[in-house]
């Protein structure tokens, strides 16, 4: 893999803004989509040496993502406008759980702004315990052992057609999860919501 040493951190835990409790300690697993949805920021190694770094929501229902961007900083809005795009495209209900790490990014103004228009519950993990958002970072394991197999990216821009290709061409439609019954996470949703209307017609 080519490189320059370590990436910058993805996280800022230390930005003294104070933290969400966590509200997914004893929660089961959701039961329909719209419900849960997690969040957490890796690093991409690019040709140059240099990092992009991607944001992403997950939907905890279906595995599915619903949100992501990539960029070439870790701003507020590597996780705000992927946030702000899947709550406008999916509509969740009041009371949709938004989970994270403790970075700096989750605690910005313009992400509570986002909470309380569309009256979310936020939801941060315990101090120095990745097991708390481990539906995350099990994507990205699986994401650059799937796509990068160790090499790295040509630029940002190839790192945004090849996340693009693997997360809404393969990902979401295609890859099937032992734990949601072999089934991708679109079929999964797909499934659900099929099922829900034929036990309204009844």
């Amino acid at each position: 893999m080519c490189g320059s040493g370590r990436p910058s951190r993805t996280t800022d835990s230390t930005h003294g803004k104070g933290y969400w409790p966590n509200l997914l300690l004893n929660q089961p697993l959701p039961q329909k989509p719209n419900l849960i949805w997690v969040s957490d920021i890796t690093y991409l190694p690019l040709a140059n040496g240099e990092w992009a770094y991607l944001g992403s929501w997950m939907d905890l229902f279906s595995r599915r993502i619903v949100g992501w961007r990539v960029d070439e900083n870790m701003e507020d809005d590597l996780v705000i406008i992927p946030l702000r795009n899947a709550l406008q495209s999916r509509q969740p209900s009041s009371g949709l759980i938004t989970h994270s790490d403790r970075g700096g990014q989750y605690v910005s103004n313009d992400l509570h702004e986002l909470i309380n228009l569309w009256h979310i519950r936020p939801s941060m993990s315990r101090a120095d315990d990745p097991y708390d958002n481990a539906f995350a970072e099990s994507f990205w394991s699986r994401l650059k052992a799937e796509l990068l197999e160790g090499g790295t990216f040509l630029s940002v821009d190839d790192a945004r057609t090849e996340i693009f290709e693997y997360i809404e061409m393969y990902y979401n439609r295609v890859r099937k999860h032992s734990s949601l019954g072999y089934k991708s996470p679109e079929q999964f949703e797909q499934e659900y919501y099929t099922k829900l209307a034929s036990s309204v017609c009844r």
